[in-house]
């Protein structure tokens, strides 16, 4: 048992974004998905991106087990995009990845901006040896 966690927690470390893919032929892929979601809550960071993917959506509607609708649901339950594919005819497949870069891109310029005042501030404080205060006055050679 602690094998398998060390391994979920090194599996998912330092991940940027995860693709939670279920077949929409096969309903317990779907039901799957929850723990999948429980996995990546306990061993990856709070701010990953995830997207959950319906593959083989090309495939003939009497064989489908998971409706669009079930799969927009459970994404909108957890607040991810939800896209349908189809790897064997390439169907939203470039759109999934390229949305998902997109996310993480934006998460890390946010993050960036949020922390360049922070990062500043404490490198000016640094570099003078001094507190904001001495800075004020040695401003313009006053």
């Amino acid at each position: 048992m602690s094998l398998q966690i060390h391994s979920m927690s090194a599996y998912y470390r330092g991940a940027m974004g995860i693709l939670l893919v279920y077949d929409v032929t096969d309903e317990s892929s779907f039901n799957n998905i929850r723990n999948w979601i429980r996995n990546i809550e306990q061993h990856a960071s709070d701010n990953v991106n995830k997207i959950l993917v319906g593959n083989k959506a090309d495939m003939d509607e009497s064989k489908r087990a998971v409706p669009t609708s079930k799969g927009q649901a459970l994404a909108d339950e957890y607040g991810i995009k939800f896209f349908e594919t189809s790897a064997k005819t390439n169907q939203n497949v470039e759109e999934v990845f390229f949305s998902i870069a997109r996310d993480i891109k934006q998460r890390l310029s946010d993050t960036d901006t949020r922390a360049e005042p922070a990062t500043s501030k404490i490198h000016l404080d640094q570099v003078s040896g001094a507190g904001p205060a001495a800075q004020k006055s040695a401003c313009c050679g006053s």
